[in-house]
């Protein structure tokens, strides 16, 4: 059947909103793309704050249904803040907007590349990226016009606390450790809460998750060592063998209001660096492969130490893949009662 001529060439009414989005996944996680020239702020989190009093409604109209749903995940490309970045992002989600996201820069570095937005040339393309943790490298490994894989240098990411203990409700105590790669997770067995970061257990994941993140969150204050907008816990980060032997281990990560990655987490890779260069498991220059519950993979590896403040720190290299899986043109039609979304959860 063809498509009538009348829908290929109706347009909306001029005063309806429309917003072009691209759409990929990294390792399975989506990613919606799309640019919003209106934010204003000198610096990243300036922005962030402007995107939340001024443009909220954007997000949840992206995000949330009729558009979007409860585990979408989406990036606004900004301009630059500084004199080396390409520009700038911020990242959003069902609950609000993320410090960093590891899935994201894949995402957004294979969006800008392959649609032209910066310019491309085998065999690797390097980007500088301005996001409200700091400035991260990103680079397009690129063959035949394409972007096979994507690498990133992350921000400076360390342990906070190891070996800490919580009571959860229904849990009991909890072991977990606290680190920072971008964002700030707890870091808990699986076997400890009875899972083993199946697909199977997939609501069972996020219901442990969030109560162990709103058990910590309300017994323990997180301060960032320099930005106080970057000081909370971001998520839960459950941790289990690898269902590939050749593999490290298995990552699932609950996040915001419950949202579940289906990628093992850039941020959280990071993290897991982290924790095992301050465990004396992990040296420079030596690479694992995490899984994710889709069985999906980051590698990651401790590109150089540093340090953060009063932290101990570690530069993490994050590799992976993306795909892109639509260009949209969302319209939002003011008189609609639910223009903005709604989430069911």
């Amino acid at each position: 059947m063809q498509i009538p001529d009348n829908i290929k060439t109706w347009t909306a009414p001029a005063h309806w909103r429309q917003v072009q989005t691209i759409d990929v996944h990294t390792e399975g996680e989506p990613l919606r793309v799309y640019v919003l020239p209106e934010l204003r702020g000198a610096t990243i989190l300036a922005r962030r704050r402007n995107a939340l009093s001024d443009w909220d409604h954007l997000r949840t109209a992206l995000m949330w249904e009729p558009r979007g749903h409860a585990d979408m995940y989406g990036c606004i490309i900004t301009e630059a803040v500084s004199s080396e970045a390409d520009f700038g992002v911020l990242f959003l989600h069902n609950e609000g907007y993320s410090s960093m996201c590891g899935h994201g820069i894949i995402g957004v570095t294979k969006v800008v590349l392959e649609t032209g937005m910066m310019p491309m040339q085998e065999p690797t393309t390097k980007i500088v990226i301005n996001t409200p943790a700091g400035q991260v490298t990103a680079f397009g490994h690129v063959s035949d016009g394409r972007v096979e894989q994507v690498s990133f240098l992350n921000v400076a990411s360390y342990a906070v606390a190891l070996d800490q203990t919580v009571e959860v409700a229904g849990l009991g105590q909890v072991r977990y450790d606290l680190a920072f790669g971008g964002a700030y997770y707890a870091f808990v067995k699986a076997a400890d809460v009875g899972l083993t970061c199946a697909v199977e257990e997939f609501q069972a994941t996020i219901e442990k998750g969030m109560a162990i993140k709103r058990a910590i969150m309300a017994r323990r204050t997180i301060e960032h060592p320099f930005e106080p907008d970057l000081g909370f816990l971001y998520g839960t980060i459950f941790v289990a063998p690898p269902r590939d032997p050749a593999h490290h281990s298995r990552n699932v990560c609950i996040f915001a209001e419950g949202e579940l990655d289906r990628s093992p987490t850039g941020t959280g890779v990071s993290g897991r660096a982290a924790i095992a260069s301050a465990r004396g498991e992990l040296s420079p220059g030596t690479t694992i492969t995490i899984e994710s519950i889709i069985d999906s993979r980051f590698r990651v590896s401790v590109e150089a130490t540093t340090r953060f403040g009063p932290h101990a720190a570690v530069v993490p290299r994050v590799e992976g893949r993306a795909f892109i899986t639509g260009q949209h043109r969302f319209l939002i039609d003011p008189n609609d009662p639910l223009k903005h979304g709604f989430i069911l959860r």
